[in-house]
């Protein structure tokens, strides 16, 4: 039912854990499913440098959760924001029809941490 790598992200997961003083943060929950995540996002001259999540959620969740990490660590917040739905669950080699609304909050939860941060930016902070 899932790849081998959507199991390996949700069985070692990277990226996990929250940064204190992050430059942005991004929540998003599912009420149908009851899946939540969080992106926090450090960034320097707009590359995200550290980028950590905390999700409560299914393994696709997670995985979905561990992927947008990885693919968002080290870009310019403009590629970042590029990141889709499509891309995460394609890195994952794909997710089951029924599991593919996870893809949709880690690229929907990093979008919401790249706003906040724009926004503390542009307020002076």
């Amino acid at each position: 039912m899932y790849s081998a790598k959507v199991m390996d992200h949700f069985s070692n997961p990277r990226n996990v854990g929250e940064i204190p003083d992050a430059d942005g943060v991004g929540m998003e929950g599912n009420p149908t499913c009851g899946d939540a995540m969080q992106i926090f996002i450090k960034v320097k001259d707009d590359i995200i440098t550290d980028i950590k999540f905390k999700t409560f959620g299914c393994g696709a969740a997670i995985a979905v959760s561990s992927m947008v990490t990885e693919m968002a660590k080290g870009k310019h917040i403009d590629e970042a924001l590029k990141i889709t739905k499509e891309a995460v669950a394609a890195e994952l080699d794909g997710l089951p029809p029924q599991k593919m609304h996870c893809s949709n909050l880690g690229a929907d939860a990093l979008r919401k941490a790249i706003e906040d941060y724009r926004s503390k930016k542009a307020a002076g902070g």
